[in-house]
């Protein structure tokens, strides 16, 4: 019996040679092409992949199977992000693009991500057509598929989508600006697929983990603050950077740090960039976030007379609304955030560049302009904590929740619980906490926010000394 292959939250992955193998990418392409067929008349695709260990292999394992299948096929040569194959499944008009990345997964994965012509992630129901199609076996003999023919044939076109995407960006930001602001500026790729384009957009400001490092030297490549310690030390050191970026393995999520080297989380990073767009660039639109992400949204949109709209986690829940409706911003707790004027796609570089051409512009510090933020929706701290448990124990306590037996946290007090996408537990209107499990780790994940972080970090040890019993 065929391994069952399921997309999570944001693509189908799984660790490199257990389950993540040409035979199941194959499958997995076979089912993308019958989908592309079925729903164009002159199907089209554009693949790529990242840094991970053997992407070329399973891209072009994906590009013969398409092939194979009669489909146009553009593809990529050498390592690109994952919004980059977005843009060109825009730019190019086709069907579906395809990345081979896991994104922010441990070194041993990679995946398969589906991309829709709109230059987003596919649609939901879309992405379920082509899961139930994958069948056991790919009926298809790949060693007869030559990538040089079908090169010579004019059935597979080699496309320079970094390029492409550097000159996007050259026409939406003025990085002279940027340059010229005398900030200095730190960049690390956690030797993810941004490393590149960041050195021909911004080539004079510092750089941290911009090497093809397979491994990401052991660690997840995820923008977040207990990942980023080198980056942190090296601000810290340094003493006169102003503000540090990092992207993740695809480089579509955004890790954000002050001048002092502390880390700044989505939410700050959601509110700032709503701030700047709003109040510096009069700009306009319906603003859509996550399930986990800060109710001090609400706040900020009703102080600007923007509609506010919750979905479930997983971008793709935001992005099918972005392609329908005037949305100024589409936001989640993970680092994933798009902006009116670009694509309906997670973009760490571009909402890194928007930050910095703020800073550049206002001559302020990123301190200073998240004090404006605060004097609109209050000053907040908000962390979040990975549980590495037995699936039986995450099972028991996610029954817990929807049995609604948790009534307090230590001396917290539950007045209100909320249940779009896990479960949100309210205190008062400045601190909550919230219990989720992840769709494509085997983890739970914990969320708290309250005024200080030393609140933040108690409500998190009592959350885990009450679930993990």
């Amino acid at each position: 019996m065929a391994q069952k292959i399921k997309f999570g939250t944001d693509g189908w992955r799984a660790i490199i040679a257990e389950e993540f193998t040409t035979e199941n990418v194959a499958r997995v392409s076979y089912a993308t092409g019958v989908w592309l067929k079925d729903n164009y008349d002159n199907p089209s695709v554009v693949v790529g992949h990242d840094c991970r260990f053997a992407g070329e292999l399973f891209m072009e394992t994906a590009v013969k199977v398409f092939l194979s299948q009669g489909i146009q096929v553009k593809m990529s040569r050498g390592f690109v992000s994952t919004p980059m194959i977005s843009l060109a499944a825009k730019q190019f008009d086709c069907g579906i693009g395809v990345i081979i990345t896991a994104s922010h997964n441990p070194p041993s994965y990679n995946g398969f991500k589906l991309k829709a012509f709109f230059g987003g992630p596919l649609a939901p129901e879309h992405v379920q057509e082509v899961e139930d199609m994958i069948p056991d076996l790919c009926p298809i003999d790949l060693s007869t598929i030559s990538i040089e023919g079908a090169i010579s044939a004019g059935q597979l076109e080699i496309v320079d989508i970094e390029t492409r995407y550097v000159d996007h960006v050259k026409a939406n930001f003025d990085l002279e600006a940027i340059e010229k602001s005398g900030l200095n500026f730190v960049y690390d790729a956690m030797y993810g697929a941004g490393q590149n384009v960041m050195k021909r957009l911004l080539p004079n400001i510092q750089f941290l983990h911009c090497d093809h490092n397979p491994s990401f030297m052991g660690q997840a490549p995820e923008p977040i603050g207990k990942n980023l310690k080198e980056l942190e030390a090296y601000i810290k050191a340094k003493g006169n950077i102003h503000c540090g970026l990092a992207t993740d393995g695809d480089a579509d999520r955004i890790g954000l740090y002050n001048g002092k080297g502390e880390f700044v989380d989505s939410h700050h990073i959601i509110l700032l960039l709503i701030h700047y767009m709003v109040k510096y660039k009069q700009m306009t639109g319906k603003v859509v976030i996550a399930f986990s992400v800060t109710p001090r949204v609400e706040k900020l949109c009703k102080h600007y007379g923007l509609e506010l709209e919750t979905t479930k986690i997983g971008f793709k829940e935001i992005a099918t609304i972005m392609v329908h409706d005037d949305v100024l911003l589409g936001g989640e707790e993970s680092g994933g955030i798009a902006v009116k004027g670009h694509i309906p796609e997670r973009d760490g570089i571009w909402m890194g560049l928007i930050i910095w051409e703020f800073m550049a512009k206002s001559g302020k510090t990123l301190d200073q302009l998240i004090d404006e933020v605060y004097e609109i929706v209050g000053e907040f701290k908000f962390e979040r904590n990975d549980l590495h448990i037995t699936e039986e124990l995450k099972q028991k306590i996610i029954a817990n929740c929807k049995a609604d037996n948790y009534k307090s946290f230590g001396k917290y007090q539950v007045q209100e619980v909320k249940t779009i996408d896990g479960f949100k537990y309210f205190f008062d209107e400045n601190r909550w906490l919230m219990i989720r499990p992840s769709g494509t780790e085997p983890v739970l994940r914990t969320y708290a926010e309250a005024p200080t972080l030393q609140e933040v970090r108690e409500i998190l040890k009592v959350t885990e000394e009450t679930i993990c019993v």
